[in-house]
Formats: structure tokens, sequence, C-alpha cells
């Protein structure tokens, strides 16, 4: 069996921002100190896996579930046990869910590339309702952890669900809901650096994570396009 080496499928501008994403969040987390090792490990993945995500390339989710579960201690490590609950308990299986899905609906044969679904009333009603719930449920188990900064904390939940879910059914608005939770994230380790300096690694990580999902909704519109033309 040939191993395939998804790099060698980035444009020009995708290896552009990805290489600017991926220096400028390693800095970071090296300065960062002692949280500066993992910050670097998880940090890499993610800016990695969101730029293949971005391309429609299933080894985007495979990377987000290694990603989720490094995010999800380091989350730890701070009590922010929302971020521990939604990258372990929703965003790493989900996103294990999106490569079955994305797997069994290629854009054409022997191409790395998924077919961009169009999302229905039903799709839209059904996923709203659930986050809803999820977001409910999950809050309560937030206050009884006692989690840190809990209005931030249980939106980065819904934000997340939402965002995973628009990936699974392969929308492009997937971005546009993880742009949203980003900008939660940045604001909860905003929080997070006011007592601890070695957090800003995480704040730079995610506006690299920002920036990345604006260009994934902007490339995955352009091969919406393109592939409804065919």
């Amino acid at each position: 069996m040939k191993i395939r080496n998804p790099f060698k499928g980035l444009s020009k501008t995708q290896w552009i921002i990805y290489l600017f994403s991926l220096t400028l969040v390693t800095v970071s987390s090296i300065l960062g100190g002692v949280q500066g090792l993992p910050s670097v490990i998880a940090s890499a993945l993610g800016v990695t896996s969101l730029i293949f995500t971005a391309k429609g390339d299933v080894f985007g989710p495979l990377l987000m579930v290694i990603f989720s579960i490094m995010y999800g201690v380091i989350s730890y490590s701070y009590a922010y046990y929302g971020e521990v609950i939604t990258y372990l308990g929703m965003t790493a299986p989900i996103s294990a869910v999106s490569i079955f899905t994305w797997l069994k609906n290629p854009y054409e044969k022997g191409k790395h590339e998924v077919k961009i679904a169009r999302l229905k009333k039903i799709h839209i009603l059904f996923l709203t309702l659930l986050t809803c719930g999820v977001t409910f449920i999950f809050y309560y188990i937030l206050l009884y952890f006692n989690t840190a900064n809990m209005l931030f904390s249980t939106l980065s939940i819904a934000t997340s669900f939402f965002a995973v879910g628009l990936t699974t059914l392969r929308s492009p608005y997937y971005a546009i809901a993880y742009g949203l939770n980003d900008v939660v994230l940045i604001i909860l380790w905003c929080f997070a650096s006011f007592e601890d300096r070695s957090y800003i690694s995480m704040i730079v990580c995610f506006v690299m994570f920002l920036i990345n999902d604006i260009y994934g909704f902007v490339n995955w519109k352009r091969m919406e396009k393109k592939q409804s033309k065919k």
C-alpha cells in the first residue's frame, strides 16, 4: 500500500498560511515557558489540521482527533473543564465520525477532496435543537465541576458542537462556526493569561486558528462553486 504525502497537495497560498501560522504558534509556545512543550505540539497539530480541513482533505479531521486529546489535557491544567469535556467528549469522537463521512463522499474517485454538501432546513433545525440540548445538559455538568469562566466555557461548548456537526455534514459553514468558537477561546485564554503568562501562547494559537478558519470558509466556497459546475 502506497503511503500518501498530504503536504504535496498544498497550494502556494496554503503553504504561506500554514508556515506563517506554524511559525507564530511555535515561537509563542516556546516563549511561553512552563506550558511551552505541550503547547508547541498541540498548536502545531492544530494549525496543520486546519489547513488540511480548509482544503477538504480528510487528513484534517484525522489530526483534529489528536489535537483534541492534547488540547483537553492542557485545558485540564487550568480547570477549563468545559474545554476538556468539549474536546475529549465531543470534538474528538465527532471528528472521528467526520473522517468516515468524508471518506465515503469524495468529490472525485482517486482525489483527496471531500464532496461538499448543501444544508437542508431539516439539517439546520436538527443541529440547532441538538446543540441547545447538549449545551443545556453540559451547563450543569460544568457548574458541578466549578468550571472557570462559566459563561464563555458554556458558549465554547455550543459553538464547538455546532462546528463539528457542520464539519460532519460537509458544509462550508463549519468554518464560520469554528471562527466563532475561536473568538470565544481567545477570550477564555485571555482570562487564563492574566494569572499565568505562559497561556499567552494559547491566545496566539487561536488567533491563528481564526485566520485559518476564515481562509477555510473562502476556500470551501470556491470548491463548492467548482464542484457545482461539474
